[in-house]
């Protein structure tokens, strides 16, 4: 039996270093900084670029990567330690090599891409000088694939797309965009879709507004685009033509773990900011952390903190020894649906007890609430994955044969009796 909550002395020094090097480095730049799609800025880069070379000179560059792909090849239980660290600043993923969505973009062009595919595209990539998109989203079908209206048409050696996609990060700065589109309208839809990579600029593809979100600011857009008659060679097919759906379940399984991972650095944030601003407030009598409700709220929020991290490690674990997300499937989606509420009620009690100052824009709380509800949405609605777990385990159960239920009190009497008969009969006689 292996059952252990220790972490690896030396990997606890490179999680040591990480956590001070974001402190002191890093998490200062959020504050600076702009969009961290955009690598066009030269004053930015001239900023970055130093901290990734320490970050790929300490071996920490791309840990969700293999040693063939320039990475350390970290299994899923590191990279959550490591994100819990990472998640507390906005560019820290992206100094480290690991931000989304180019960490799931370059997960399937490694798994799916041809060797012209992975030399022009994934290589600049992985040395971070490119950002990417994934456009899967659609105005009138959301996430769901059964309802998408993109397709893509074969013409000589093109394939040419037409249609509309909504709310796709990064595409003012991608370089490329991985497309999901419809490429045989008689087939299923999980077996009539197909991926595409479509370079930026090309003829038919149009940013028709950028979209931003009531979070704070106006960094980290995300985009409307339209595809008319958006003509692609016939090799920039990633993956099987009619697998897209396979190999966006390999990208969004990793992803939804993750985007979990950095929530418990928020949430922390959080709870930090609530107890130093209950043992410095004043209240009738003593401080804000006398009172009892206070302290109510204190230990909800650690108790649920620690719950979802067990869960969210557990969950990590669980891929790691079945090296296939579709066995974890049930849990991936379990923290999905467990992480937006988590984060909503933890901050929600920190905006609280910081009365006025909390709704405000000169804490980040207000910010970190609204996220709460772009993480029930991202990846897949909240409801979604709750029906995924129920499915999941309801399969596990069988309907009871007769009138009452396996648990009535008094069929189950009956069933004891009627099995332990004999022993009772001849406790009974041995007693007389």
């Amino acid at each position: 039996m292996s059952w252990d909550f220790e972490i690896d002395p030396d990997f606890q020094r490179e999680l040591d270093w990480i956590d001070t090097f974001v402190t002191e480095r890093i998490e200062p730049l959020d504050l600076l900084l702009g969009d961290t799609a955009d690598k066009s800025d030269p004053a930015t880069v001239a900023v970055v670029r130093p901290l990734m070379d320490q970050v790929k000179a300490r071996g920490l560059w791309a840990c969700h990567l293999g040693p063939e792909l320039g990475g350390p090849g970290y299994g899923q239980v590191k990279l959550g330690l490591m994100n819990e660290i990472l998640g507390r600043s906005r560019w820290a993923p992206t100094i480290f090599g690991s931000q989304a969505p180019d960490s799931g973009n370059a997960e399937i062009l490694a798994r799916f891409g041809t060797p012209e595919q992975k030399k022009e595209w994934l290589e600049p990539l992985l040395d971070g000088e490119i950002s990417t998109s994934f456009a899967m989203t659609e105005p009138q079908g959301g996430a769901d694939p059964t309802l998408f209206r993109t397709t893509a048409r074969r013409e000589g050696g093109h394939w040419l797309i037409d249609g509309e996609k909504w709310f796709i990060t990064n595409a003012r700065h991608a370089a490329l965009f991985i497309v999901m589109t419809v490429t045989n309208r008689e087939a299923d839809p999980y077996q009539g879709m197909s991926m595409l990579l479509v370079p930026a600029g090309t003829t038919g593809l149009e940013i028709v507004r950028d979209v931003h979100t009531c979070e704070g600011d106006q960094l980290g857009s995300h985009s409307y685009v339209r595809f008319t008659d958006c003509r692609v060679p016939a090799a920039n097919l990633l993956g099987a033509e009619g697998a897209a759906f396979a190999i966006a379940q390999t990208r969004l399984g990793g992803g939804r773990i993750h985007h979990a991972m950095r929530t418990i650095a928020q949430l922390r944030q959080a709870f930090d900011m609530m107890c130093e601003r209950v043992v410095s407030r004043s209240a009738r009598g003593g401080s804000l952390s006398s009172l009892q409700m206070t302290q109510e709220r204190i230990a909800d929020s650690w108790i649920e903190i620690e719950q979802f991290r067990l869960l969210v490690l557990r969950t990590a674990w669980l891929i790691d020894k079945h090296q296939d997300y579709r066995k974890v499937r049930k849990d991936i989606s379990a923290v999905k649906a467990a992480m937006p509420k988590v984060l909503h009620d933890v901050v929600m009690r920190a905006m609280h007890l910081h009365g006025s100052l909390g709704l405000s824009e000169e804490m980040p709380l207000t910010r970190m609430l609204l996220h709460s509800e772009s993480m029930a949405l991202a990846d897949g609605p909240t409801e979604v994955h709750k029906v995924t777990v129920a499915r999941d385990l309801l399969r596990g159960y069988q309907p009871y044969e007769g009138l009452w239920p396996s648990a009535h009190l008094p069929s189950a009497r009956e069933r004891a009796r009627a099995r332990f008969a004999d022993l009772i009969g001849r406790a009974v006689v041995a007693e007389s």
